[in-house]
């Protein structure tokens, strides 16, 4: 199972209403990412910042292949776009990936 994490920051003022939307995430949502094969997503805030992490049961390249194409999650992006900023992958369309450097098992 590979895994994958990445990072964004909440506009200023905007926690509460980030926090909301993610208690409140869509049915179709929650699909696509069931679809992508991924599997324990968790998000952690300190500050503005956020950290993501998700694992991949049908591995990175599926994942963000699935999300890139799907229409729900542009929609999400745009919809989340006015409490938060995160740029995509330039080739993959998914979230900027953070370079793994250190793991203890």
């Amino acid at each position: 199972m590979e895994k994958y994490a990445w990072k964004a920051t909440i506009l200023d003022g905007k926690k509460d209403e980030y926090v909301r939307r993610h208690n409140e995430i869509w049915a179709s949502m929650k699909q696509v990412l069931s679809e992508a094969g991924i599997v324990n997503y968790t998000i952690w805030n300190t500050g503005n910042e956020l950290f993501g992490y998700y694992e991949c049961e049908k591995g990175i390249d599926f994942a963000a292949e699935v999300q890139n194409k799907s229409e729900v999650v542009a929609q999400w992006n745009e919809y989340m776009k006015d409490v938060m900023i995160m740029e995509p992958d330039p080739v993959t369309g998914a979230q900027p990936k953070l370079e793994k450097v250190f793991e203890f098992k």
